[in-house]
């Protein structure tokens, strides 16, 4: 089947989406490397990184990302370019490999891959969105029972993780920060959709912006926002990008498609294997953060030059 023109612009979008964004994980992780050699790093608490020119290049290059894919839903179903969104954990890998010296071990590797098998698999059988047509159908769908209950349980997980968590353990610090970044993405892209929505009825001469659910929504963006990007400062200065960048996705990935299946009751029109291979997709996700949580630090992994200096001596005397 040949693609069609749209289908063509949203794969050009969202490729090129997945090329900003996963560049800026590394130009924004040597702008807080420079800014913690200056000031307090961001992992500590630290915020020197504003002063940074380079963070904020990675920004804007991030910036320029979500533009991209944003603009890519508007071309093409989410079936195609959801899954276009892995590219960026390929492009950050190979960016970190050769400019941050940050190495992926073999099963590191294996890892991402498993990740983005699982995550594709998820996003292929995923049903697709209802048609919204107003900001006031979203609120109605957004003030349903379901939804409501799982926005208070983001929070709620979110809020124990920043002020618990973070604070009484170091092991498992990166899938805490992360955590915070996801469970707040998913309620970022349900916002971003009513916004959008909204922004293209006032193009099209009916205003939405009367509506104070469509402020509501882009608080609730800009909030969400801020805290995502303290959180992915504060991953990204203290762990290797390589790991940091698919896990994220991973994880912004499963939720963001529960907490849409759980508004727009997306599961209704689903039969039983499509069911199952989401589960299976759900397993080999889990596979291969544990992979790549479990062998992070050795691809990093060199010898010692004393004990190389020490091995040469005593073949030299032998």
């Amino acid at each position: 089947m040949v693609m069609s023109l749209d289908n063509l612009r949203g794969f050009a979008l969202a490729t090129s989406s997945s090329a900003f964004i996963g560049s800026s994980f590394v130009i924004k992780k040597i702008g807080l490397k420079k800014a913690g050699d200056a000031g307090v790093r961001a992992g500590s608490g630290g915020y020197s990184y504003l002063y940074e020119p380079l963070w904020w290049i990675g920004m804007v290059t991030m910036i320029l990302g979500e533009v991209a894919n944003f603009a890519a839903y508007a071309f093409a179903p989410a079936i195609l370019v959801t899954p276009l969104g892995a590219l960026s954990i390929i492009f950050s890998a190979v960016l970190a490999h050769f400019i941050l010296n940050e190495r992926l071990h073999m099963f590191g590797v294996v890892g991402c891959a498993l990740c983005v098998v699982g995550s594709v698999d998820i996003v292929l059988h995923a049903p697709k969105e209802k048609k919204i047509d107003s900001v006031s159908e979203i609120w109605q769908l957004a003030t349903e029972p379901g939804f409501i209950v799982y926005s208070c349980l983001a929070v709620a997980l979110a809020l124990v993780l920043m002020f618990w968590v973070v604070h009484h353990t170091e092991q498992r610090k990166m899938l805490a920060y992360i955590a915070i970044c996801s469970l707040f993405g998913s309620l970022t892209v349900i916002s971003v959709k009513a916004v959008a929505i909204a922004l293209k009825l006032s193009f099209n001469g009916v205003n939405q912006f009367v509506y104070v659910q469509t402020w509501f929504f882009i608080a609730v963006v800009i909030i969400c926002c801020l805290v995502q990007l303290n959180y992915l400062n504060k991953a990204l200065d203290s762990f290797n990008t390589a790991v940091v960048a698919p896990v994220y996705y991973v994880m912004f990935t499963i939720l963001t498609i529960f907490a849409n299946m759980i508004m727009y009751k997306d599961w209704d029109s689903q039969n039983a294997t499509q069911i199952a291979s989401e589960v299976c997709g759900f397993v080999t996700i889990v596979a291969g953060t544990f992979l790549l949580h479990k062998t992070r630090d050795m691809g990093n992994t060199q010898p010692n030059p004393d004990s190389l200096r020490a091995d040469c001596e005593l073949q030299n005397h032998s």
